[in-house]
């Protein structure tokens, strides 16, 4: 067939450890033979983020801004042990933190819904799409260890003025621990922005939560900003559109996402919502089923999948031994950032071939031939358990009869 041409490119950033190795494979057996392929390629591989001083991610985060769309491998965040097992001059930052401070953008995630994966949560009917603050909070605390009894303050000196604040926070008799975290009106309201231009983009209900009866000033903030964009910019176009804004604290909101059907936005805050994106993925099946995107005020978008590198999987591949690794949620990462660049470009072939890769991937998935994460928990009878290059392969076989009938 006729390859399908790009005009613009988009970012892809290549990764670590297993899901380096499905990176490949997905572009050698499901792009690269039906797409001729654009990218401005960066490695964000750990050797190579400390061979260049963690300049790379910088140099893809602002590379991003430039091409607008970008789609991006999973990386590792070194520890300890990592800065052993690699040889790291440093313990470089997660690169998904530093490309979301560059891009201050919002992070969507969202479960894929298929046919014989049937969420734990038997109500659960639609997706549920996590909406994360990807800015402060406790990914940018600083942290105090009390040594012994003494006073903690917190003050805030004015620029132009000597009239400092200072508040005590805590009397210790002994020892302790003590944090302290920010944010910025700036970031808050774009992360509303952008939280509302996605609910209407996607024609969805947002709802956003938070703990304001205990977090008067901090979480309060986070609310009357959220509900002064809705009132003045959103509150017409959600109407217009018969779509719902509402906010509730995280305890009731939690209560009434359990027993929903699903089908709307759910902003949180940074750290809820990353503890609340795991819990919803493992709800509707496997993490190894949910997209992420991150999303800017100014339009930028970067795809990527929400799971790791999969560190097990790859020191048995070292090893020469077959595994069979999930890679749809990769696999939708390369489809989604195909789709948007198709979609900024008007290129009608690319946006199909986008949507033929997803309905292949997931027709494999209901035809009974799957990944062993899978088959643990799908409720198709003697499914076939695949290894991840048969997968691939499968998805590929279904994928050219797709195509073929375009």
């Amino acid at each position: 067939m006729k390859k399908i041409k790009m005009t613009k490119p988009i970012v892809e950033m290549d990764g670590d450890e297993m899901t380096r190795i499905l990176w490949k494979m997905i572009k050698d057996e499901l792009i690269l033979p039906y797409v001729s392929l654009k990218t401005k390629y960066f490695d964000l591989g750990l050797k190579n983020r400390d061979k260049t001083n963690d300049q790379v991610t910088i140099d893809a985060a602002f590379a991003t801004k430039k091409y607008k769309v970008a789609v991006k491998c999973a990386t590792i965040t070194p520890n300890n042990d990592r800065m052993g097992e690699y040889g790291l001059k440093s313990l470089w930052k997660s690169p998904n933190g530093t490309i979301r401070s560059i891009l201050d953008g919002t992070v969507f995630r969202t479960p894929i819904i298929v046919k014989g994966i049937d969420p734990v949560v038997t109500s659960w009917k639609k997706p549920i799409t996590i909406a994360r603050h990807a800015y402060g909070d406790l990914y940018k605390d600083s942290e105090i260890r009390v040594s012994g009894p003494g006073t903690v303050t917190m003050t805030f000196a004015p620029r132009e003025s000597n009239e400092c604040k200072t508040l005590k926070i805590f009397e210790f008799d002994d020892c302790g621990v003590v944090l302290g975290q920010y944010n910025t009106d700036e970031s808050i309201r774009k992360f509303a922005k952008s939280c509302f231009e996605y609910a209407l983009d996607m024609k969805m209900d947002l709802w956003f939560s938070a703990k304001d009866t205990i977090s008067k000033i901090y979480d309060h903030k986070f609310k009357d900003i959220f509900n002064e964009e809705y009132e003045i910019n959103y509150k017409k176009a959600f109407e217009e559109n018969r779509l719902t804004y509402f906010y509730t604290l995280i305890d009731d909101a939690v209560s009434r996402v359990m027993k929903s059907e699903g089908g709307f936005i759910w902003a949180l805050k940074n750290y809820d919502g990353d503890v609340m994106s795991d819990m919803v993925s493992s709800g509707f099946g496997s993490l190894a089923m949910m997209t992420s995107v991150l999303v800017s005020p100014d339009g930028c978008y970067e795809y990527e999948a929400a799971h790791g590198t999969v560190q097990r999987h790859y020191y048995k591949h070292l090893k020469g031994e077959k595994t069979s690794t999930n890679p749809v949620a990769t696999i939708f990462a390369w489809s989604n950032a195909l789709r948007k660049r198709g979609e900024m470009d008007e290129n009608q072939e690319l946006i199909r071939f986008s949507n033929c890769l997803e309905e292949a991937t997931l027709s494999t998935i209901e035809e009974g031939e799957m990944t062993g994460d899978l088959c643990r928990i799908t409720s198709i009878k003697k499914p076939k358990l695949l290894n991840s290059e048969e997968f691939i392969l499968a998805i590929k076989k279904r994928l050219e009869n797709r195509i073929e009938e375009l």
